[in-house]
């Protein structure tokens, strides 16, 4: 009978340190290669969602587009209607508020602008100044001073904004200083507003009859959500 041995293989010392460097390099490997598929797989998981998500994100852009466009088209027949019975001009308004008869749901359509003039408003605060500085002869003048320049001090836009010069025009008419009327006169006739967006702002009346509003943007669907959802309960 036959029988089967085992040689055992003796490995000199540098033998055994070469040995276990390639066991190390071996294993270096694989954790890289696991590491490359899995950076892969990310990247996969990444564009296949991404797509996705924007696919979802333009369809709902458009259906938004859509809806805001429908809206104001309708209400262009209101606005006419509003202009002729209260005679006033609706363009001249940078929003228009709607609520319904039983006070539940509120609509308001209206722009953002951006303040800006014309050259001429220069020459309407050079004569304001003209004004004003010859005033100052004592405290209660300067003060008064002060507060003037302070209206017509410019934003970062170098335009003066169109709620100071409203101020200025009632500082005008208390002192009833021509030349200074005039000269707010001209910086009012410059005022060139730039119509930036067009928005809509909808709100429903909760049940504790709070106005609530209705998240029209990806950055209020999470915080205004829970009352929404209330509303919505109140109403069923």
């Amino acid at each position: 009978m036959e029988t089967e041995t085992m040689e055992r293989v003796e490995m000199t010392a540098e033998e055994r340190r070469e040995y276990e460097e390639f066991k190390a390099e071996r294993a270096r490997r694989q954790r890289e290669e696991a590491k490359k598929a899995a950076r892969e797989t990310y990247g996969q998981l990444v564009d296949s969602e991404v797509a996705q998500a924007i696919e979802e994100l333009e369809t709902l852009s458009r259906d938004i587009r859509t809806v805001k466009r429908s809206v104001y088209e309708n209400f262009q027949t209101i606005l006419g209607m509003k202009g002729e019975l209260f005679g006033t001009s609706v363009d001249d308004q940078r929003s228009h508020t709607f609520t319904t008869s039983d006070s539940k749901y509120r609509l308001t359509l209206g722009v953002n602008t951006v303040d800006g003039y014309r050259d001429t408003v220069e020459d309407g605060i050079a004569m304001v100044k003209e004004y004003i500085e010859s005033l100052a002869k004592d405290d209660d003048t300067r003060a008064m001073v002060g507060a003037i320049m302070r209206l017509l001090s410019k934003d970062q836009s170098g335009n003066i904004k169109a709620s100071r010069v409203l101020q200025l025009r009632k500082m005008a008419e208390e002192t009833g200083n021509e030349r200074f009327m005039e000269g707010v006169k001209i910086i009012e006739e410059s005022y060139q507003p730039t119509v930036t967006k067009r928005y809509i702002r909808a709100e429903r009346k909760n049940s504790r009859g709070a106005w609530t509003s209705i998240p029209l943007s990806m950055t209020d669907v999470d915080e205004t959500m829970n009352d929404v959802d209330e509303t919505m309960n109140d109403k069923g």
